[in-house]
């Protein structure tokens, strides 16, 4: 914000900061439209921009993924960022229909998930298809070994996944001070850290159903806490 800007926010009139705002024109182009160029979060047009910042949280943190490690409905960022790291993976899911579930379990009330296995846990827009969040607090808790850690992101700014609210829900998005204070209860503040991905244009991109590609480095790489898409945190069990 220009120095102009902060002194006229605080003493011009509102009245007066509208009627000079609405003379600064903005041209939606091709984003006036009530649909979005895609329903499938961009991905029948590239990369979903959501999952550039997950992949480059999870390529940050990648050295805690390690041991015997378990990720939701598939193990491709086990194989992606684990590496020889990992002596064991393990894919969750809710129902036995999966062919590359090696469990099958309830994060909720955590029937089916071994307690105290695991040295690393890779949640990825999962707690949103629960509802009872602190109950899956305790089981992602209960189920690390001491020391182990899960790298969990979960929807800010976001479409509804359709596909998972036909299935098992979508019924949550997050902000940094709510994921901290949710996971905090249990691992405690020490152990808990929470950041965002995102601003002001990734999110309308986003929402409107652009892909990766179709976006500028320097784009991707602006961070505006008051914009985000993605919240991620690291968690880990002492």
């Amino acid at each position: 914000m220009s120095i102009f800007d902060r002194l006229s926010h605080r003493l011009v009139a509102l009245p007066i900061r509208q009627w000079w705002r609405r003379r600064e024109r903005v041209d939606l182009g091709d984003l006036r439209r009530p649909e979005p160029v895609s329903r499938l979060f961009g991905a029948d047009r590239g990369q979903p921009i959501d999952r550039y910042f997950i992949e480059r949280f999870l390529g940050e943190h990648a050295a805690l993924i390690r041991g015997r490690v378990l990720e939701v409905a598939d193990r491709s960022y086990t194989r992606s960022f684990g590496g020889d790291r990992v002596t064991k993976s393990d894919v969750l899911h809710a129902t036995a229909e999966n062919p590359n579930a090696t469990i099958v379990g309830d994060l909720e009330s955590g029937a089916g998930i071994p307690l105290g296995a695991f040295d690393a846990v890779i949640l990825t827009q999962v707690l949103m298809c629960t509802f009872d969040l602190p109950a899956v607090v305790r089981t992602i808790h209960g189920m690390l070994a001491p020391g182990g850690s899960a790298l969990i992101t979960v929807p800010s700014i976001s479409a509804i996944s359709r596909y998972d609210a036909d299935r098992w829900g979508d019924y949550w998005r997050f902000t940094e001070q709510s994921a901290a204070r949710l996971f905090e209860r249990d691992f405690g503040a020490a152990n808990v850290h929470v950041q965002s991905f995102g601003n002001a244009l990734v999110a309308h991109a986003f929402l409107a159903g652009m892909a990766t590609e179709e976006l500028r480095e320097h784009e991707l790489a602006a961070h505006d806490r008051d914009y985000p898409i993605v919240v991620a945190a690291v968690v880990t069990k002492r």
